[in-house]
């Protein structure tokens, strides 16, 4: 399956296996937060696992998390959802690390609109992004 991303208005293509990553700074504890992302044959999204560098407000590990390389890292089976829409203040520690097989991008770091990621189109996701 060829992957490609819609981030705002611009056509990102993933890896080969459809999948990436989002990582941020939580905006109150100030810790890392890391999400595994795939797009499913349907064209939506499926949260795979999470992991989080340490816990508190909103950030215990999920079931089954285990402590791994000085993250609290756990798998899940979803949920699966349409889109994402990230919040972009501008006030918070960080934008958005997104990355894919070995590219990475910061989105969202700036003031603006929430930025809404959402797999291509069908008639898109063959065109390469």
């Amino acid at each position: 399956m060829s992957a490609c991303l819609m981030i705002g208005a611009a056509m990102v293509a993933l890896a080969p296996s459809g999948q990436f990553t989002l990582e941020w700074t939580h905006s109150v504890e100030k810790e890392g937060w890391r999400e595994h992302w795939q797009v499913t044959d349907d064209h939506r999204l499926r949260l795979e696992g999470a992991a989080v560098k340490g816990s508190g407000a909103g950030m215990e590990p999920g079931p089954g998390g285990h402590f791994e390389k000085g993250w609290w890292v756990w798998t899940t089976d979803g949920p699966v959802v349409p889109a994402l829409e990230l919040a972009a203040s501008g006030a918070t520690v960080s934008g958005w690390s997104f990355c894919s097989g070995h590219q990475c991008r910061v989105i969202g770091a700036e003031r603006e609109a929430p930025v809404r990621l959402a797999p291509c189109a069908k008639d898109d996701a063959g065109a390469g992004g």
